[in-house]
C-alpha cells in the first residue's frame, strides 16, 4: 500500500513537467502552462516504487489540451532508463526521488497489466488506501494471471504503445497509453479492453475518457 505524504516536493511535479512535456513527440505546442486536473494511483506490491497516472491541462479555454502522464517515483535511478527520466526532486520525507515517464518503467507497466487482468485496483490520487471507484476497467480476453514485462515502447502522434508479454498469456498485448485525452468511453473496434477515468477540463466540467486501451 502506497502512503501519500502531505509534504513538499522541490522542484514540484508541475515544474518538472513544464520543462519535460514540450520535448515529447505528442505535445501539441504552446507555453506549457500546466494545471493538474485528474488521475489515479496504483500500488507497487513491493512497496518500492510510487505509481501515478497524472492528467495535466495545458492552456486555457477551447484551445486547452489535456495530457495523460504516467509517472513513477523511485529512490534510486532505474538502470537503462536515462531517456525516460523526467527529472529529480527532493521529497520532504523520502529524500531525493528519481521521476520517470512510467510508460518506460517495468513496475508501472506490470501494474497496468494487473489492473486490466483484475488483479489490481486503482487508488485515489491524493489519499492513502482509498480505492478510486471512478476508474473503470474493461478486461481484455488476452490478459493472463502472470505478471507482464514490457518488450518494446513506441511513441505515436497522440499515444505511447507498450508491447507486453506475460508467461501463460494466450497472446501478447499492446497497451496504448492515450497521451492526448478526449472525452468518450467507447473502446475502439480494434481494441480488447481498456481503462477509463475522469479529469477536469479547463472550463471546470468533469469528463470521462479512455486512458489506456489494450490492443
Amino acid at each position: 500500500m502506497a502512503v501519500i505524504h502531505q509534504t513538499t516536493l522541490q522542484p514540484t511535479k508541475l515544474e518538472l513537467l513544464t520543462e519535460w512535456l514540450p520535448t515529447r513527440p505528442w505535445y501539441r505546442g504552446g507555453e506549457a502552462r500546466l494545471d493538474r486536473v485528474g488521475g489515479f494511483r496504483l500500488d507497487d506490491p513491493a512497496g518500492e516504487v510510487g505509481i501515478e497516472f497524472m492528467v495535466v491541462t495545458d492552456g486555457e479555454g477551447a484551445d486547452a489540451v489535456s495530457y495523460l502522464v504516467p509517472l513513477t517515483y523511485r529512490g534510486a535511478p532505474l538502470d537503462g532508463a536515462e531517456a525516460a527520466l523526467v527529472g529529480t526532486s527532493e521529497h520532504g520525507v523520502l529524500g531525493k526521488r528519481w521521476i520517470y515517464d512510467g510508460a518506460h518503467d517495468p513496475v508501472l507497466v506490470a501494474q497496468v497489466y494487473a489492473l486490466l487482468a483484475g488483479r489490481a485496483e486503482a487508488q485515489a490520487q491524493s489519499l492513502t488506501d482509498v480505492q478510486d471507484r471512478a476508474v473503470a476497467v474493461s478486461r481484455p480476453a488476452a490478459a493472463g494471471a502472470a505478471d507482464a514485462e514490457p518488450v518494446r515502447v513506441t511513441e505515436g502522434a497522440d499515444h505511447t504503445d507498450v508491447e507486453v508479454r506475460a508467461p501463460g498469456a494466450p497472446a501478447p498485448l499492446t497497451l496504448r497509453v492515450r497521451r492526448v485525452l478526449a472525452a468518450g468511453t467507447e473502446v475502439p473496434p480494434d481494441a480488447d479492453g481498456g481503462v477509463t477515468a475522469e479529469w477536469r477540463r479547463a472550463d471546470g466540467t468533469t469528463v470521462r475518457g479512455l486512458f489506456v486501451v489494450a490492443l
